[in-house]
């Protein structure tokens, strides 16, 4: 993941929503936001959240989403930037591309509990798209596209352990399809919006930017 001083439940406060940063723990009792739903800091819990500005709340929507997807300010910017260039509204092109990111789409897929941990196992040169081996969390996939795990880590304690079943809190999106017996995902087609099922509104962030 990107790398930031501040730990992952510390992000989650300091957004007020669950970020699904740290797996299964995200849906337990044990949640930070769960546990203490107040800003981090010494005068986190003192009175209420300050009221924010429409430039706040932008800021705050950007902050959001490159802490869910786990990018630093330049890449996230760079996403921007392209999906201006696209054919369609910059916001939904944006987060399309976040989607299909190869972390994105092992994290869907239920082959990893959060993205943090699906970009090491893709870092790690756990995968192959379409036959060759991968290792680049950024890389993005097209329709038709078959990612596998490499033979040679199939037998590592971690693919040994993965449950023969979905996880009921990772349901996979329509446009991607899991084997998880072959260890295999394929990509049906790019997602929709409708499909990505995501809160995170992307026109304040298009409006932040265009400042």
């Amino acid at each position: 993941m990107a790398t930031t001083s501040i730990s992952s439940c510390k992000q989650c406060r300091r957004e007020g929503k669950k970020l699904f940063l740290k797996g299964d723990r995200c849906y337990t009792s044990k949640c930070a936001v769960t546990k203490r739903n107040q800003l981090p800091g010494v005068h986190g819990g003192k009175g209420r959240a300050p009221r924010m500005s429409g430039y706040g709340l932008q800021l705050r929507e950007k902050q959001r989403a490159k802490r869910t997807y786990g990018l630093l300010e330049r890449q996230f910017h760079l996403y921007y930037e392209r999906s201006k260039a696209a054919v369609g509204k910059t916001g939904e092109e944006m987060l399309k591309m976040l989607e299909t990111r190869l972390d994105n789409v092992v994290y869907r897929a239920g082959f990893a509990t959060s993205r943090k941990q699906a970009r090491q196992l893709v870092s790690h040169g756990h995968f192959m798209l379409n036959g060759q081996n991968v290792d680049i969390p950024s890389m993005h996939v097209s329709p038709s596209d078959v990612l596998n795990v490499r033979p040679t880590k199939k037998e590592d304690n971690y693919w040994k352990a993965l449950p023969p079943t979905e996880n009921p809190n990772q349901v996979v999106p329509s446009w991607l399809t899991a084997d998880r017996k072959q260890l295999t995902i394929t990509v049906n087609q790019l997602p929709t919006m409708d499909m990505i099922g995501s809160d995170i509104q992307m026109n304040l962030i298009i409006e932040l930017y265009s400042l």
